[in-house]
């Protein structure tokens, strides 16, 4: 089993022949779709044809490339090669990103579009791609600015949002006499030892004041670029902007917050119930929050952790099963933190080749294991999207984080249904540190990042007033489930999500995915396996509608607060049994 991941089916390296001849053609293969774009062709509908069909093969070109140059710098920040082909690439993609506004703009011209699509079945396999498009037209940049204002931007935010990315990968924190990336002293927070988790707390907390400075100039200049970009784009402020790129209404979003609200003084059980557990008083210390608990500390190495999720996952769906398989043998993940290497996890798929790349930072944890199997659900769900045309495979993130939570859902149910009595809390535990991460930490992210946005309005915020802004989000969503003096004031430097400038507000989708997956498995529960045909065939439809009309299409209403009531219920329930056995 390989543990860094395989980049060759991309290119063989960046000295590739192929590379260098893909990287000098994709100019020229950019204008020549933008040129046919203003080009007669004896009518709409053989000119629509030929742009998706010129388009899916820029999509597939850019695709490759992009997946060698991000893969490698998001292990190896350094990468001479790869910063200078990704330099490049950036400045492509404001042409591109010229290219699809003008598609905008032309398909909104076109008469009667709806009509055109009907009679062809090209265009209706492409229906929602396409009327989304000629949407988009009435938000896309005046013409006159749009290219200097995306040239900027490579200057700007796209230009802070990578320097965000190597300070977190470069950062070397002093740990008990020893230099060690960020990443590494970050996991562990999972450590069965308390004092490690103290002393790595506290050294994490110290490493980020060498660079708080630069990481304020990140996110205030993402932020105030965001403000700027919804304005000359016709928003009225960046959350609406946030929620009409993903296709989900303010309603939706209201919804989900007022469950989750409502719930958090019972959530926050958890937390004081953990924190007496562990000996703390006044609520539960930062620093102990994904502290190991109860009889069961073990840990897993990479080759059990594949075993399990494999035997796991041929129970639900023998599809995702061999998938998972395949992603441990043939090189699709990379596994271990080192020097160089960004922190977190995410899953990137290539539509042309059928596969995804995953990148973890693995130290054994069961949390570890659950991250596995987040991802995992990532690439599935990307497996599935190979059922539509490529350009009906863009799912809006709240949708793109259900297959993930749906995964981390199964194994967490797999776990506690086959453990010992002795065992529960331990396995309680752990559904409830990735549950509460989901709803109420998020919380606490959409709360800051609001209140960043909307301080740009007058000035940038300082250091101390990004900490102060932080500790006060985490009041309002921990509330006294944290221990008030031992909090995380540097959230917003460790959280690369804020950080992103084609995705603000990258927080909420994580609490839609979350949730949503639990409410689809309540259903397979309740169905067995004539559900899974069903939830197969909604993850190949998330990039195939808006939010309200996929999750209707299964019977769900999101944009009341029933449905979301009901799915927070089942993680509320599991606080209150914690609580209960930690009484005991």
């Amino acid at each position: 089993m390989r543990t860094n991941w395989d980049l060759t089916v991309f290119y063989n390296d960046f000295d590739d022949p192929k590379f260098a001849e893909d990287m000098a053609a994709l100019p020229g293969n950019i204008a020549a779709f933008a040129a046919l774009i203003d080009k007669d062709m004896g009518g709409d509908l053989p000119k629509i044809r030929t742009l998706i069909a010129e388009y899916e093969q820029l999509g597939t070109l850019l695709e490759r490339l992009r997946m060698m140059v991000s893969m490698t710098l998001a292990c190896e920040a350094g990468h001479e090669k790869a910063n200078a082909a990704n330099a490049q690439l950036r400045r492509a993609f404001v042409s591109v990103e010229q290219a699809e506004n003008a598609l905008s703009r032309y398909l909104a011209s076109v008469d009667d579009l709806d009509a055109l699509i009907e009679q062809d079945e090209t265009l209706k396999k492409n229906d929602y791609f396409l009327r989304r498009s000629a949407q988009e037209a009435k938000h896309t940049l005046p013409e006159t600015l749009e290219e200097p204002v995306l040239k900027m931007q490579l200057s700007g935010g796209k230009m802070f949002s990578e320097l965000r990315d190597k300070l977190d990968a470069t950062l070397e924190v002093d740990y008990r006499g020893e230099k060690i990336p960020l990443s590494a002293v970050r996991s562990k927070a999972y450590d069965a030892d308390p004092a490690v988790r103290k002393d790595a707390y506290d050294a994490e907390i110290e490493s980020y004041k060498k660079i708080e400075l630069p990481m304020s100039y990140c996110l205030n200049s993402i932020k105030s670029e965001a403000r700027t970009m919804a304005a000359l784009t016709g928003y009225e402020d960046v959350l609406t902007m946030t929620l009409d790129q993903s296709g989900m209404t303010r309603a939706t979003l209201d919804a989900m917050w007022t469950a989750i609200s409502e719930a958090l003084p019972e959530l926050r059980k958890y937390f004081k119930a953990k924190g007496r557990l562990l000996g703390h008083k006044n609520g539960l210390p930062f620093y102990d929050l994904f502290a190991p608990v109860g009889e069961s500390t073990r840990t897993y190495t990479i080759e059990e952790a594949r075993d399990l999720l494999v035997e796991i996952f041929s129970k639900f769906s023998p599809e995702l099963s061999e998938m998972m398989a395949r992603a441990f043998d043939e090189g699709w993940i990379d596994v271990y933190p080192r020097a160089g290497k960004r922190g977190g996890a995410f899953c990137a798929g290539c539509y042309q080749l059928g596969v995804s790349r995953i990148m973890t930072n693995f130290t054994g944890s069961l949390s570890d294991v659950s991250t596995l199997a987040h991802e995992l659900g990532h690439a599935f769900n990307n497996q599935q999207m190979l059922r539509v045309p490529r350009l009906m495979c863009r799912p809006p993130m709240p949708l793109a984080e259900t297959a993930s939570t749906f995964n981390e859902t199964v194994l967490s149910d797999f776990i506690r249904a086959t453990a010992s009595p002795e065992e529960e809390i331990t396995l309680l535990d752990a559904s409830l540190m990735e549950n509460t991460q989901v709803m109420v930490d998020i919380y606490s992210r959409f709360l800051f990042e609001q209140k960043v946005v909307d301080a740009q309005a007058d000035h940038a915020l300082s250091v101390k007033e990004l900490k102060e802004t932080m500790l006060w989000a985490q009041e309002q969503s921990y509330g006294d489930g944290l221990d008030p003096e031992v909090r995380h004031p540097y959230m917003w430097a460790c959280k690369s999500h804020y950080y992103s400038t084609g995705r603000h507000f990258y927080n909420f989708p994580y609490a839609f995915g979350g949730l949503f997956g639990r409410g689809l498995y309540a259903r397979y529960q309740q169905e067995g396996e004539s559900f899974v045909p069903v939830y197969c065939d909604l993850l190949s439809r998330f990039g195939s509608d808006t939010i309200e009309n996929v999750t209707a299409s299964v019977g769900i209403d999101v944009t009341t607060p029933d449905f979301w009531r009901a799915a927070v219920k089942t993680v509320v329930d599991e606080a209150l049994r914690f609580d209960e056995l930690v009484g005991e």
